[in-house]
């Protein structure tokens, strides 16, 4: 398995993750308010099972290769080795926690690249803690979601003699930026999405600074203050970075980069005041403010700051383009003999594209399927509008804002699929219709204009009809609908546009949750995770139809009854990667029911990227059966 875990640059509140963590001795403090963004740098490898040891190998981005280290995957020996400190012990002390809390075997580590810095701020080493936490939750299926990737790593640094803060793992997370909430030994993460492409250059200084001293002398300050100078650090830890940190993370929301340059400006400014008179031989720091405020550099920026713990470590611009950006890093090279690297933040891409697959050939409705496609089966909806119910499914899609919508077909049953969505009526028929049929028939031909039909021509399974919609896609997220399922919505958003708020508010993939009886969990995928504040899941397992056994071991969910559980509602948001997924199924003939399945492609996605599931408030209606299909006929679009 190939992984990749970028180093984290903390944009607002540095010190503020320690200095929160005294809220649970002195609750007057203010919480701790902090914004990171993995960087586009870090560490590669190549990962598999050891049968008993745990082995690291190394190339750093200096050109030195370290190792490889080998100790025995056994409790004492792993914590040895990470009480040593150095580099193999970031790696002995994770395996340390995960073999305390996890039934594993070894692990062989090649990281075979680094373009990462080492000691810049950046968190080279947390990124190493995460990758080691990443690998073992990967190969032996853990069910850790990122958020518990994260958890290990931090407990694995702190197991050697680092002292790293709650922030530095946070480069679990990705290049995402994340808002970290630090109350006590509380840790709240959300993650933000951003507006516009934003532009950012770390700097490094070239110079040097004593990040021990500076935490040394800062922890003076706390928990209780007792003279001018330790309230101001205080006042700036506290209320200050927290204000500025929380309008910081809502012009990231907005896009506003020259709001965030003036924040950056104005959060080094009061550090400066504030802050660096408890360290003046660190916090000083005269290489960086030289940089931040060098002449030729203020056209192409919108602001700066330090980075990190402060000091003459590293700095941040926010430049005004990416032209700017390219202009930023040449004249530090040119006029100040420094290097920088690029840090692009990426607005998040809004999902605007549908497939639904209709190329199976319905055999539980034969002999009906012999002359109607089943997603054209006819039924009734709230209008009182007879229709095929592939154009309810297609209708739902558009209005949710799909802006083109591809519908997988055999490739026999394209032209009926075509006169459908394509062509009007014969004109004999069209003028025996009423005014409101000709609108409806309108309609259907404006909807039209957005399909476009993929065929499939074979029928090797849902997981093969979907993989035939790889190139449309292309690489961007995309909402995946059943033809074969209908939904009646019991919110003010419809069934999809839940699915796809809770895209937006994750960033992550989806898949929409429906409670389903024990006795019925063998006709459905079901999933199961850790309950969220808004009620959704992240999920720590997704299976394809599972036995009821299975899932009374497997896939309970707390505030669930007993004997129900979380079948797929047929509705998902997922990313480009699962092609890939789906692509290795299919060359390596990995068939369950003698058909390739998209379920286990999922659960990897899960792995690899993370997975909501969202409970929907709403009805489905299944017209894959006779029986489900007499109870849509009957009930479908009553209010």
């Amino acid at each position: 398995m190939r992984l990749f875990v970028p180093g984290r640059i903390c944009l607002f509140g540095e010190h503020t993750d320690w200095a929160g963590g005294y809220r649970r001795i002195n609750g007057a403090l203010e919480k701790g308010y902090t914004i990171i963004a993995g960087t586009n740098q870090g560490v590669y490898a190549n990962v598999r099972p050891h049968p008993q040891n745990l082995v690291l190998r190394s190339h750093l981005n200096d050109g030195r290769v370290i190792g490889p280290y080998e100790v025995p995957m056994e409790r004492e020996a792993l914590y040895a080795e990470a009480l040593k400190g150095g580099f193999f012990s970031y790696a002995a002390g994770v395996a340390y926690q995960v073999l305390t809390h996890y039934r594993v075997r070894g692990l062989e580590i090649d990281n075979d690249h680094t373009d990462l810095p080492i000691k810049k701020g950046l968190s080279s080493s947390a990124a190493i803690c995460v990758l080691v936490a990443r690998a073992f939750n990967r190969l032996y299926d853990l069910k850790m979601t990122v958020r518990g990737e994260m958890e290990y790593a931090y407990r694995g640094e702190i197991t050697t003699p680092s002292r790293c803060g709650r922030m530095d793992q946070g480069c679990a997370f990705g290049n995402r930026p994340v808002l970290m909430i630090f109350d006590g030994d509380q840790l709240e993460v959300r993650e933000l999405t951003v507006g516009r492409d934003l532009y950012f250059v770390i700097v490094d200084l070239k110079a040097g600074k004593d990040t021990r001293e500076i935490l040394n002398r800062l922890n003076h300050c706390y928990p209780f203050a007792e003279n001018d100078l330790e309230r101001g650090v205080q006042e700036y830890l506290g209320p200050l970075s927290a204000s500025i940190t929380q309008e910081a993370a809502e012009a990231l929301r907005a896009g506003d980069a020259c709001r965030v340059g003036q924040l950056m400006t104005k959060a080094q400014a009061l550090f400066d005041r504030y802050v660096m008179p408890a360290c003046p031989s660190q916090l000083t720091a005269p290489v960086l403010h030289g940089v931040l405020a060098h002449p030729a550099l203020q056209p192409h920026v919108w602001g700066g700051k330090g980075v990190g713990s402060q000091g003459d470590g590293s700095a941040q611009f926010i430049c005004r383009s990416a032209e700017d950006q390219e202009a930023v890093l040449a004249i530090l090279e040119r006029e100040l003999g420094m290097s920088g690297l690029k840090l692009t933040l990426h607005a998040a891409r809004r999902v605007r594209k549908a497939v639904i697959p209709a190329a199976g050939f319905g055999t539980r409705l034969f002999p009906a399927t012999k002359a109607v496609k089943k997603e054209l089966f006819p039924v009734v909806g709230r209008d009182g509008v007879c229709r095929p119910a592939l154009l309810a499914i297609v209708e739902e899609a558009a209005a949710s804002g799909m802006e083109e919508i591809a519908i997988v077909v055999q490739e026999n049953d394209r032209r009926m699929f075509e006169e459908f969505f394509m062509l009007p009526p014969p004109v004999e028929n069209f003028n025996k219709l009423s005014a409101e049929s000709r609108r409806i028939s309108q309609q259907v031909l404006e909807l039209g204009r957005r399909v476009t039909l993929l065929t499939q021509r074979e029928q090797e399974g849902f997981g093969h009809a979907v993989y035939c919609a790889r190139e449309w896609v292309g690489e961007e997220p995309f909402l995946l609908l059943l033809g074969d399922h209908l939904f009646d919505s019991e919110a003010e958003e419809t069934c999809t546009q839940q699915i796809l708020s809770a895209y937006d508010r994750y960033r992550v993939n989806v898949v929409g949750l429906m409670p389903t009886r024990e006795e019925e969990v063998h006709l459905f995928g079901c999933a199961t995770g850790l309950r969220q504040s808004d009620g959704a899941l992240m999920l720590t397992e997704l299976t394809e139809k599972p036995d009821a056994e299975y899932a009374r071991q497997h896939l309970r969910v707390e505030g669930l009854p007993e004997g129900s559980y979380y079948g797929f509602s047929g509705q998902y948001v997922l990313s480009p990667k699962v092609f890939d997924h789906l692509g290795e199924t299919i060359r390596r003939g990995i068939r369950q029911r003698g058909e390739f399945q998209l379920t286990p492609c999922l659960d990897r996605l899960r792995q690899e990227e993370g997975f909501i599931g969202l409970p929907i408030r709403g009805r489905r209606y299944d017209i894959g059966t006779p029986v489900s299909y007499r109870q849509t006929v009957l009930e479908y679009g009553n209010v």
